[in-house]
């Protein structure tokens, strides 16, 4: 099992990384910042439904700093969403809530339809430039789309649906009508993208559970919910979801229902995907790369110790003379790859 003991250090935005967000349409000017949200004055503890204390804490401002903040919420999350920064007058902000728990303490805005009362939520976080690394990535080579913005130090990020997976091992796994051989291998699949493209830190509360019924059974994917440790760790086993006792229960749940060969299988077949994905956007994935190979603030003894690791698990010399953790992930994911891009 493997532990991460030390908070990360955020990484700053380059000038490069800043040119490839404007590029791909990920920067905007925003009325309101994450140093906006900080400027609250109480907070009380925010309960689930069951009564049980969560991790977030709804904040409240002044009502006069309130009232200007609040449209400019609603804009923003017509940015997000439409890409026109025109509030919509019959969306309101019902709460904001905040969490200190995790490295980008996160504020997290509800906002509602007032002709449906059906809501949504966005979230303003801190800008780190690794977490922006791993958005573009799950972008690009995961099957899931991102939206998200960023700027002057402030990222904003849709809201990922799903059912997190500590709820889930702890409410869903004895239900009579979970299909638990497709849950494992979704696992299984889902590990081999995070391997692949060296998200670390999957613990059980950092991906969801996708529940989709279909014609006769419920499909499942797994998404990851958190960027932030996108390459930073030196262990290679950081980016092996397996590794983690938060997953033990699903770890079991794959070894009872899936054998070697078949998850063999699945991971070949991911990576098939993956590499799809990657020749589709291979222009687009080098800028990245050239971003992250650019970017100064790397810890270097973290780059030394995971090139090290996975040449060894590659049986190669490769990533003997690499500098940077982009030029890490590029060479791991193209060995990874490298069947299938043949």
């Amino acid at each position: 099992m493997v532990e991460i003991t030390r908070r990360k250090e955020f990484l700053p935005i380059t000038d490069r990384l800043g040119e490839y967000l404007d590029r791909f349409g990920r920067r905007f000017a925003l009325p309101a910042t994450y140093d906006d949200l900080r400027e609250f004055n109480q907070s009380y503890p925010l309960f689930d439904r069951n009564g049980e204390p969560t991790h977030w804490s709804t904040v409240l401002y002044e009502r006069s700093f309130q009232q200007e903040l609040w449209p400019k919420l609603t804009s923003i999350y017509s940015l997000l969403k439409t890409g026109d920064l025109h509030a919509v007058p019959h969306l309101y902000v019902e709460r904001v809530d905040y969490c200190e728990f995790g490295n980008s303490k996160p504020f997290r805005v509800r906002v509602v339809n007032q002709y449906n009362d059906n809501y949504d939520h966005f979230y303003m976080k801190v800008a780190d430039a690794s977490r922006l690394y791993g958005l573009e990535l799950e972008h690009l080579l995961s099957p899931n789309r991102i939206t998200y913005l960023a700027h002057a130090g402030t990222l904003v990020e849709d809201h990922i649906a799903g059912i997190p997976g500590d709820m889930f091992i702890r409410e869903y796994f004895e239900r009579p009508d979970l299909n638990k051989v497709r849950v494992a291998k979704e696992f299984v699949k889902f590990s081999e993208r995070c391997f692949v493209r060296l998200l670390g830190d999957m613990r059980s509360y950092n991906w969801v559970i996708d529940m989709t019924p279909d014609f006769e059974e419920t499909q499942y994917r797994v998404r990851a919910i958190d960027f932030d440790q996108q390459s930073y760790e030196g262990r290679k086993n950081i980016y092996l979801p397996q590794f983690f006792k938060e997953n033990y229960n699903v770890v079991q749940l794959c070894s009872e229902c899936l054998n070697y060969p078949t998850m063999k299988q699945y991971q070949e077949e991911e990576r098939s995907l993956i590499a799809r994905r990657y020749l589709a956007e291979k222009d687009r994935i080098t800028q990245l790369f050239d971003c992250m190979r650019d970017n100064p603030a790397e810890p270097a003894a973290k780059v030394d110790q995971l090139k090290r690791e996975l040449g060894e698990y590659h049986h190669s010399h490769a990533f003997d003379h690499l500098a940077t953790m982009g030029d890490v992930v590029e060479c791991h994911l193209q060995s990874s790859l490298a069947r299938h891009l043949a």
